[in-house]
């Protein structure tokens, strides 16, 4: 505060089943520090998380899927209880069995992740790990989701109050020149999509599938995706229009 720096919380969720409905108390929090302070947040539009398996987060309060074992691949879309339960042994003596390993924790409520999305001040995040065998569904379908779950089917808040907070709310917090709006002298940062049928379509157990709806999308004025499903790569900025705005 005293630094006047703007903060970020990434990404904000109420993990565990004792802490299951305190963003009441989180979100009420922002609203009192954000009369003194620039704060926002990102969140990732499912109530469960994906990483690496974790023995401190070993527990019985909500399931534990096991993605992938370097030691026994074949334990791999089970529950960790289970496999517990069959190797007769606890929960976490199965955990270290199974290490290193990849893991989807159902750790969080999803009136907790509603109430976040819901914030005027929160962006979606994607948080995907692209190296990992089994990636959370988020690395291909958190924004989708969001235009096409918790937009158009679940009503949570309209069309371009959703585009706005995967876009020109993130270029704002984060202070990127000629960003994340539609704007004459802006960067041509664009994706062409149906809101009437896009839609996520990776799961936990498939993840890795690209969504429904998504016609094209251009970076740097460039075509990224098209029609044919081909992703063409990233496209380098215009160094001039970004000196010129510099200047």
């Amino acid at each position: 505060r005293h630094g006047k720096v703007p903060v970020v919380v990434s990404h904000h969720k109420c993990a565990g089943a004792k802490n299951w409905g305190r963003t009441k108390e989180t979100l009420a929090f922002f609203d009192q520090m954000r009369q003194h302070q620039e704060i926002g947040c990102d969140v990732y539009p499912y109530s469960a998380s994906s990483s690496t398996l974790d023995l401190k987060q070993v527990t019985d309060e909500f399931d534990i899927v096991i993605t992938w074992s370097q030691t026994h691949p074949q334990q791999a879309g089970k529950t960790l209880a289970q496999i517990a339960i069959d190797w007769q042994m606890s929960m976490l003596e199965a955990a270290k069995l199974l290490m290193p390993a990849g893991a989807i924790y159902y750790n969080m409520d999803e009136r907790d992740v509603r109430r976040v999305l819901s914030y005027p001040v929160s962006m979606i995040g994607s948080d995907g790990l692209p190296n990992d065998p089994m990636p959370h569904p988020r690395l291909w379908g958190a924004f989708p989701r969001v235009l096409g779950h918790y937009c158009r089917d679940e009503g949570l808040f309209p069309l371009t109050t959703a585009i706005h907070k995967m876009t020109g709310l993130s270029a704002s917090h984060f202070r990127l020149p000629q960003r994340g709006l539609v704007k004459v002298g802006y960067f041509a940062d664009l994706v062409l999509f149906d809101p009437q049928t896009i839609r996520d379509v990776a799961s936990f157990s498939d993840p890795k599938r690209p969504a429904d709806g998504i016609e094209a999308v251009m970076v740097n004025g460039v075509m990224s995706y098209g029609p044919d499903k081909h992703i063409t790569g990233r496209a380098a900025a215009d160094l001039t229009l970004r000196s010129e705005y510099e200047h």
